[in-house]
C-alpha cells in the first residue's frame, strides 16, 4: 500500500508511535544545504533549504536592561526573541571580537553559559556557538553571556534564525548587537600599559581609597562584627615588576594579603625589586570597613613615577574572606601625548586570588590545590556567594579609588597644560617650592582673590595678582606676578547634594529602651561619589529622644551608656577588645536585668614581627587516606629556628587531594518473597519465591546471586483421574495460544525506509479478523 494510501487513523497512529515523523513533515534536524556562506572556524550549518529572508523586525536579539557598553567580566541576559505571531523553530548565537572572521578561536569573545538544557545546548561542531536543543515551535531563548576581558574592543552578538525548513533569518538588522567595552570616567588612565614610557622627568599623585563595602549596599551575609579592609600595599614600578594580574598566579606575598590581610611578605618581595620600583605606597587598616570616618577621612598615601617605573598597582583583603581582594594592577600613569595622567577613577570589584576555595565571607578555610588563577569575582560564581545573583547582574562595586597627579617636577615633554586644573596644580607647588623671592625684585601687595570662575556648584579657579615695581638686576627674572588656586561655587554647601547621590534615609531604629525615654537613630548611605572624585560632606546618621509610651513593668531595668573600650589584647595582630555597661536600675520585681551589659569584638593592631623561617625540607607525601575511590594525602615539614626569636607564619602541612580506583560494588538483592502456593492441586509439584536485582554489580565487585529458588511441595494424594484432567485443561490452554498468528502488514516497496506497523490479530471463534 502507498503511504498516501493509507487510511487516516493509520496516518494519527504512525504520528502517535513517532512524533519525529510528524515534526519531519515541516522540518528536519538533518543539515540540508547551507544557507549563504558559513561563519568560517565555526561553520554555523542553518538546518534551511532556501535562501535568507528579511525579518522585517520580527526577530530581534536583546541583552537584558539594553546596555549600549558592556563591563569586562561582567555577565549578561541574553534573549533571542519573536514578535508575536511569529515563532522560530532552531537558531544559533555567536559572539564575535568586531571584524573578526570567526576562522579561528581567538575571533570569538566571552563565553556563553547554558541556562536550560531541555532549550539551549552547545553546537556540536562549534563550541563556541548556542543552539537550540531540540527543534520546535517558541517564541523566546535566553542563556547568559560573560563578557571577555579588559582590552577585547567592541563584541558583535549575532543571531540567526529558523521558521521552517524553507525560511531562515541571518545575523540582519536586530539579530545583530554591538557592545563595546565600558570606558572609564578619565580615558586615558584606563588605557593598557605602554611598553614604553615617553614622559620627561617626574610626577607626584595622592591616591585615596574609599571603602563601600558596607551591610546597606552588600546586605547578603555581611559579616557585621569583624568586617574590614586590610592595610594597603603597592608600589610604583616598572614594565618589568607585576604585583598582581588577572589570569596570573599569587605571589607569596600576594597570598598572605588575601588569606591573612597582612603585608608583610608583599612589602618584601616589593623591597626585593630594585631599580624596578619607586615608590612603596603604604595605607593603614580600615576597621571597620565602612563608616563615615573612612568617607571624611579616606586613607591615602603619595608616590612618585618617572619614565622607567609609570606604572602603579596595589591591592587590600576584605576581611573576613577566603581570599578576596580589590587593586589596581599596572595602572599607566603616562599619557600616549609623553605627559603625565591628571586623574584616575576607577570603581573596583572583588577578585580571587585563586588559593583558597572558600566561596562565602566566613568559609573555613579549603586550600585551593593546586592554585588557580587570579580573576575577577562573577554573580554567577556559587548561590552561597554572598554577591550571586541568578540573573547574573554585574556585582555592585565595593570600592573607589581615586589617582590624582599634585605635581610635576623637572623639565616636561609636553609644554602644553592639559587642563586648568594642571595650570593651578602646577603653579601652587611651584610657589610652595620657590620662596626665595630675588631681593632685585621689588613687587607690590597682592590683590584681593578674585571671584571664583564657576557659578554654579561646580570646580572652578579664582586669581589674584600683583606688580612688579622694580627690577633692579636685569639679569635675575622676577617670576610670580599672578597666582591661582581652586575653588567651589557660589551655590555649594556642606547641605547641598548636588555633587553626590545619597539613598533614603533607612527607618528609624527602635528606641533604645522598651518604655520610658530613650533614643533612636537611623542611617544613610552614599549611592554614588562625585564624578570628580571629591568626597561627600553630608550627614550620613541622626539620632532624636524618643519616648515609649508604657509604663516599665517590675521587670524593666534602667542601664548606663556604654564605657569606652578596652585595649585590645594583642600586642600585634589579630585581637579582641571588650567594653561594658552598668545596670543603673534592676527590676522591681528582683528579677535578673536581660539588657546586654557587655560586647566583645576583634581588633586588629600593627603587624607582629616575623623572622624568615628555618624549615625541614617537606616529608615523603603520605598514602591516600583511603584504599579506592577519592580521599586525599598530606605532607609535614618542622619548623628549627627557636620560637623566641619570633613568629613564624608558613604552613607546616600541606593536604592534596588523591584518586585510587573506584571502590568495588557488590551486587544487592532484595529480599526474597514468600513462597507461592503449589503448582499442584493434588499429589507432588513445586513452589517458588523470588526476588529482584537492586543493584548491579560495578568494578569488580561481587556478583549477582540467584533470583529464583524452587522446592518441592505435596499437597495431597490425588484421587484417580484427577491428575489427568488437568493435564488435559492445560495442554487445551496451549494449543489455543499457539493458534494466535501474528500479521505483518508492510507499506509497498515504492515508499522505501518508510514505517512498519505491527499488528497482532486474535483468531475468533468465526476464523475472522480484524486489522485496526
Amino acid at each position: 500500500m502507498k503511504a498516501s494510501g493509507l487510511h487516516p487513523a493509520v496516518m494519527l497512529l504512525l504520528c502517535f508511535i513517532s512524533s519525529a515523523a510528524c515534526t519531519s513533515l515541516g522540518f528536519t534536524e538533518e543539515p540540508f544545504e547551507r544557507a549563504g556562506k558559513a561563519d568560517g572556524h565555526c561553520s554555523r550549518i542553518l538546518r534551511a533549504q532556501s535562501n535568507r529572508k528579511e525579518s522585517n523586525n520580527e526577530f530581534r536579539l536583546r541583552v537584558e536592561g539594553d546596555p549600549e557598553s558592556y563591563q569586562p567580566g561582567s555577565t549578561y541576559r541574553v534573549n533571542v526573541i519573536a514578535s508575536s505571531p511569529s515563532y522560530f523553530r532552531g537558531f544559533t548565537l555567536i559572539a564575535l571580537k568586531e571584524g573578526a572572521g570567526g576562522d579561528k578561536d581567538d575571533d570569538y569573545a566571552g563565553n556563553f553559559r547554558i541556562i536550560d538544557e531541555d532549550e539551549t545546548q552547545f553546537m556540536t561542531n562549534c563550541p563556541h556557538a548556542v543552539t537550540e536543543s531540540t527543534p520546535r515551535r517558541r517564541n523566546n531563548i535566553q542563556v547568559f553571556w560573560t563578557a571577555p576581558p579588559t582590552g577585547s574592543g567592541c563584541v558583535l552578538l549575532k543571531a540567526s534564525i529558523v521558521q521552517k525548513k524553507i525560511i531562515f533569518f541571518q545575523d540582519e538588522g536586530p539579530l545583530t548587537k554591538q557592545m563595546c567595552e565600558k570606558e572609564s570616567l578619565y580615558g586615558d588612565a584606563t588605557d593598557k600599559p605602554l611598553l614604553d614610557c615617553c614622559a620627561c622627568g617626574t610626577a607626584k599623585y595622592r591616591v585615596t581609597f574609599y571603602g563601600n563595602w558596607s551591610e546597606k549596599i552588600h546586605p547578603k551575609d555581611y559579616p557585621r562584627r569583624a568586617n574590614h579592609w586590610s592595610a594597603i600595599i603597592g608600589a610604583s614600578h616598572s614594565k618589568n615588576y607585576v604585583l598582581w594580574e588577572y589570569g596570573g598566579s599569587a605571589s607569596d606575598g600576594v597570598k598572605q594579603v588575601a588569606e591573612l590581610g597582612s603585608p608583610v611578605k608583599m612589602e618584601e618581595e616589593i623591597r626585593q625589586k630594585g631599580d624596578d620600583v619607586l615608590t612603596v605606597i603604604k595605607m593603614k587598616a580600615q576597621w571597620p570597613a565602612w563608616q563615615p570616618l573612612n568617607v571624611r577621612a579616606a586613607p591615602s598615601a603619595e608616590f612618585s613615577v618617572d619614565r622607567i617605573r609609570h606604572l602603579m598597582s596595589f591591592l587590600t583583603m576584605m576581611g573576613p574572606s577566603p581570599d578576596w581582594n580589590v587593586g589596581l594592577s599596572a595602572e599607566n600613569l603616562c599619557t600616549k601625548e609623553c605627559g603625565w595622567v591628571q586623574k584616575v577613577v576607577q570603581d573596583l570589584i572583588p577578585w580571587d586570588a585563586g588559593t583558597d576555595s572558600g566561596v562565602s565571607y566566613e568559609s573555613s578555610n579549603k586550600p585551593t590545590v593546586p592554585q588557580e588563577k587570579i580573576r575577577p569575582l562573577t554573580s554567577l560564581d556559587h548561590p552561597q556567594s554572598p554577591f550571586y545573583d541568578p540573573e547574573g547582574g554585574a556585582i555592585t562595586p565595593v570600592a573607589r579609588v581615586v589617582v590624582e597627579r599634585i605635581a610635576r617636577k623637572g623639565e616636561q615633554c609636553n609644554i602644553v597644560p592639559d587642563n586648568v586644573d594642571d595650570i593651578v596644580a602646577d603653579i601652587a607647588q611651584e610657589e610652595k617650592d620657590e620662596d626665595d623671592t630675588p631681593e632685585t625684585c621689588i613687587y607690590s601687595n597682592w590683590s584681593p582673590w578674585s571671584a571664583c570662575s564657576s557659578a554654579t556648584c561646580e570646580k572652578g579657579k579664582r586669581m589674584r595678582q600683583r606688580m612688579l615695581k622694580a627690577q633692579l638686576d636685569l639679569s635675575v627674572p622676577c617670576p610670580h606676578t599672578q597666582d591661582f588656586e581652586p575653588c567651589m561655587g557660589p551655590g555649594c554647601s556642606d547641605e547641598d547634594g548636588s555633587t553626590c547621590m545619597m539613598s533614603e534615609w533607612i527607618t528609624w531604629s527602635p528606641c533604645s529602651m522598651s518604655c520610658g525615654a530613650g533614643i533612636r537613630s537611623r542611617e544613610r548611605y552614599v549611592k554614588q561619589f562625585p564624578d570628580d572624585g571629591s568626597i561627600c560632606t553630608l550627614p550620613t546618621e541622626e539620632t532624636e529622644n524618643c519616648v515609649v509610651n508604657e509604663e516599665c513593668s517590675p521587670s524593666s531595668c534602667l542601664v548606663t551608656e556604654w564605657g569606652e573600650w578596652d585595649a585590645c589584647s594583642a600586642t600585634c595582630g589579630l585581637g579582641m577588645k571588650r567594653r561594658e555597661r552598668m545596670v543603673k536600675m534592676p527590676p522591681a520585681d528582683g528579677s535578673i536585668c536581660g539588657a546586654e551589659v557587655l560586647e566583645v569584638e576583634k581588633c586588629m593592631m600593627p603587624e607582629c614581627h616575623t623572622i624568615p623561617c628555618l624549615l625541614t625540607p617537606w616529608s615523603e607525601w603520605s598514602d591516600c587516606s583511603v584504599t579506592c575511590g577519592k580521599g586525599s594525602r598530606t605532607r609535614h615539614r618542622v619548623l628549627k629556628s627557636p620560637l623566641e626569636l619570633g613568629e613564624c607564619t608558613e604552613d607546616l602541612e600541606q593536604v592534596e587531594k588523591c584518586m585510587l580506583p573506584e571502590c568495588p560494588i557488590d551486587c544487592a538483592m532484595s529480599d526474597w518473597t514468600e513462597w507461592s502456593e503449589c503448582n499442584k492441586s493434588c499429589g507432588k509439584g513445586h513452589t517458588i519465591r523470588t526476588r529482584v536485582v537492586t543493584m548491579e554489580p560495578q568494578f569488580g565487585g561481587d556478583p549477582c546471586p540467584e533470583t529464583i529458588q524452587r522446592k518441592k511441595c505435596k499437597v495431597r494424594k490425588c484421587s484417580r483421574g484427577q491428575g489427568n484432567s488437568d493435564d488435559k485443561k492445560r495442554r487445551k490452554e496451549q494449543r489455543e495460544k499457539r493458534r494466535s498468528k501474528q500479521v505483518k502488514t508492510e507499506v509497498t516497496s515504492e515508499h522505501p525506509g518508510t514505517y512498519y506497523l505491527l499488528f497482532e490479530i486474535q483468531w475468533k471463534s468465526t476464523n475472522l479478523y480484524t486489522i485496526f
